[in-house]
């Protein structure tokens, strides 16, 4: 059987001036790591027993009939700074599909050669990086955030230099689109606005059908982006560049680079190595969401009839917006401890756990778990501060119906440590894979309970600590 993706591709079909098309590179012996087989029958791919032959094509040495290979254009803020020219500098759009759902999909291959955008760079990408966005977003996934996913992993048999030579790899990343804040400012900012109206309208029909003008798309973006900001800090979840490259129209996560879960709980936590002034902390992402709709807002103003009414309409949604990310957190975070509707004085009682456990270097993931599996003082070097603040938690847990059954619905068991991601990655460049594969299999049920995987729910110990994470480029 040969590997077969059904394409059915949309953005090819908007001008090229939103794109350079563009073959991927071939590389000297690609070899597969891993193929996501549920996602693929999801997207309709027929997959063959050759694994060769899947290494070819999600390497980018193959390209399957029906692909239209792209490297999308887009512009950005990075880090607070106007870049007025980005895109895709080592990714390539092979199309999209629509899958066994009805959704729309992209197929894209990171690490797969330079680009017309990729600014000197080799357009490739190393082991390391591609592995651990397989593992944190097929993770994310089964939490329930709304992310990108990972369909393929493969060795490219080319060793890339960084700071050393490092194996080489390519990532299939599927989305639901790669459209960005960027893609709107690069035109916005080019004042080019035909352009812009057809990014709005294809926007519009394939993730907003409904929203009546860019005003109301605005708004649907606010509410997607404001619920999925309060799921990550749920989880302590710190993605770690979000520039306006990275913020998508959809919704979804996208671009795992200096990525990381917390593991003692505090909000100041930074582990991007760029990021010297904690621009994009853990608590430091209800902001930053704001700021970036804010430029996304600025983006679309040429595209409203009356500019000077847009901007006080558009002004009005952004400043909403931290009353929608306040409200999801606190419903997400009060579903943690057990409470299903919040009432007068349940922040308080979130809020006051968070600066116990903040004091006392509780483990963000096991305090919360340990709240269900009633050993939560454990988690406490001081257990009289866990107990003071236990008296009023369970007083109130008294009024719900199934409070132990909510909290293991919302606290994992399991997420992908920045140890065990390391660990990982050191042993697959050595060549064994397995630690990789377990953490997939073990991380696609992150709310069960398994005495076997006792040792990935362990926080580092001192010599184990990952003080910091590095983008992959």
């Amino acid at each position: 059987m040969t590997l077969h993706i059904p394409f059915d591709n949309s953005y090819a079909a908007l001008p090229q001036g939103f794109y350079s098309r563009i073959a991927p590179t071939p590389v000297a012996a690609p070899a597969l790591i891993a193929v996501n087989r549920d996602l693929a029958k999801q997207l309709r791919i027929d997959l063959p027993d050759d694994l060769a032959e899947i290494a070819s094509i999600f390497s980018g040495n193959t390209l399957p009939d029906g692909a239209f290979p792209l490297a999308q254009l887009y512009a950005g803020h990075q880090f607070g700074q106007f870049n007025p020219q980005l895109g895709d500098g080592r990714a390539i759009l092979l199309g999209e599909t629509i899958g066994s759902d009805g959704m729309r999909r992209d197929i894209q291959l990171k690490g797969s050669g330079p680009t017309p955008y990729s600014r000197m760079g080799d357009g490739r990408a190393w082991l390391g990086p591609v592995l651990r966005e397989y593992v944190v977003s097929e993770a994310m996934h089964a939490l329930g955030v709304p992310t990108t996913r990972a369909l393929a992993a493969v060795r490219t048999g080319e060793d890339i230099q960084r700071e050393t030579l490092l194996p080489g790899a390519v990532l299939t990343r599927v989305a639901s689109s790669h459209i960005r804040v960027g893609t709107f400012q690069i035109f916005a900012a080019r004042r080019d606005g035909a352009a812009l109206q057809q990014l709005y309208d294809y926007t519009k029909q394939r993730h907003y059908p409904d929203a009546t003008d860019p005003a109301d798309l605005l708004a649907r973006v606010i509410e997607r982006q404001a619920a999925l900001v309060a799921h990550w800090m749920s989880l302590g979840f710190i993605h770690g560049v979000m520039n306006t490259d990275n913020c998508t129209l959809s919704g979804e996560t996208i671009d795992y680079g200096p990525c990381a879960f917390m593991d003692s709980y505090d909000p100041q936590t930074v582990f991007s190595s760029i990021d010297r002034f904690g621009r994009y902390g853990y608590a430091a992402q209800a902001d930053i969401i704001v700021w970036n709709m804010a430029q996304l807002a600025t983006a679309l103003i040429p595209l409203m009839p009356d500019p000077e009414a847009a901007v006080e309409r558009f002004t009005a949604q952004v400043h909403a917006m931290p009353d929608l990310i306040r409200a999801e957190y606190e419903s997400r975070f009060a579903a943690k401890i057990g409470i299903s509707a919040l009432r007068p004085g349940d922040s308080a009682l979130v809020t006051d756990l968070l600066t116990r456990m903040h004091a006392q270097q509780a483990d963000f993931t096991n305090t919360f778990r340990a709240l269900a599996d009633g050993d939560a003082r454990d988690q406490f070097t001081d257990p009289a501060a866990f107990e003071t603040w236990a008296s009023g938690w369970t007083q109130r847990l008294a009024q719900e119906p199934d409070p132990k059954e909510l909290m293991r619905r919302t606290n994992p068991v399991v997420i992908p440590r920045n140890h065990r991601i390391e660990q990982m990655i050191a042993a697959a460049v050595a060549g064994d894979d397995a630690p990789f594969h377990r953490l997939n299999q073990v991380l696609a049920t992150p709310f069960a309970d398994n005495p076997e995987t006792a040792d990935l729910r362990r926080p580092p110990d001192v010599s184990e600590v990952v003080p910091a994470t590095f983008c992959g480029t």
